[in-house]
């Protein structure tokens, strides 16, 4: 596989460094109570299948954040690394963190209905509630 046809991202610090060959160029906003309180705002991220690697792994950190969720970050300057689905392995990245962004779109916000009245984006996307969200899996997948 080419490295051109990979997406390179890293921490503020530099001790990570991701690289995702799958990755969906449409951004999705998350507007959850959880992920408000991580990043203290809605989440940027974009949706990396689970092809990513890794570069200084020893310094990432995971923190289990519900029953079928995790959340790494680096060790040295906290910055969040990736929202990952346990049962997929499915990546979730920061926007922020890629180090190219010209093809990236917002295109859906998720939790809509958790969204605090004090910001909005201009941008026109397609929302889904929680329980929208929620009835696209299993019964036994729903809490965040």
């Amino acid at each position: 596989m080419s490295t051109s046809n990979i997406a390179s991202c890293s921490c503020l610090c530099g001790a990570v460094s991701l690289g995702a060959t799958n990755l969906n160029h449409q951004i999705a906003a998350c507007h959850c109570n959880m992920c408000r309180k991580w990043g203290g705002g809605a989440l940027l991220a974009v949706e990396c299948a689970s092809e990513v690697t890794f570069s200084g792994e020893e310094n990432i950190e995971i923190y289990q954040s519900s029953e079928w969720a995790e959340r790494g970050f680096c060790k040295k300057c906290g910055t969040h690394l990736f929202y990952r689905l346990k049962q997929n392995h499915q990546y979730y990245i920061p926007a922020g963190l890629f180090d190219s962004s010209e093809a990236f779109v917002l295109e859906h916000q998720i939790f809509i209905d958790e969204k605090p009245e004090y910001y909005s984006f201009a941008n026109k996307t397609k929302n889904m509630t929680g329980a929208e969200l929620f009835a696209q899996f299993s019964p036994s997948d729903q809490s965040q």
